[in-house]
């Protein structure tokens, strides 16, 4: 059975600080990654530059997994953790792998429309984003620690 994420009544909806802080944190682990995978494609193709169709699908394949990953796992990325932030369906519970793919579809939109999809939550009277909307989830501000604890 899925799990239930404790103090639902202390969260509300992530702005859009937040959420773009914590995509610059990912991005830069996304770069670490990507950099590796650079590393390793150069590397098997005896040191010159890989030009192969399966060397570019795993570069666009990383930040996709990255994001997956990380989502299903724990509703955060490594980013979102350090900005308190997680995404979950609106009962507050983990996503499923079809609402994981609907956010990375929807995330790959916003971007492509020049972020309009993240700035929908300044129209948005519950502060959603499209991919929160495509994929009938939510990203939410969890309550420090401290403030668990008391």
């Amino acid at each position: 059975m899925p799990r239930v994420f404790d103090h639902l009544n202390d969260i509300y909806p992530a702005g859009l600080f937040r959420r773009l802080a914590a995509m610059v944190y990912d991005l830069l682990l996304i770069v670490a990654l990507l950099m590796l995978v650079g590393f390793i494609g150069v590397a098997l193709s005896g040191g010159e530059a890989n030009e192969s169709v399966w060397f570019r699908g795993a570069v666009l394949l990383v930040p996709a997994v990255f994001y997956a990953f990380f989502w299903r796992r724990a509703g955060q990325t490594l980013g979102m953790l350090a900005w308190r932030l997680r995404v979950q369906t609106p009962a507050g519970q983990p996503i499923n792998f079809k609402q994981t793919l609907l956010r990375l579809l929807g995330g790959l939109l916003s971007w492509s429309c020049l972020g309009l999809g993240y700035l929908w939550l300044f129209f948005d009277r519950e502060k959603r984003t499209w991919p929160d909307l495509f994929s009938g989830t939510q990203v939410v501000v969890l309550p420090s620690k401290k403030k668990a604890k008391g």
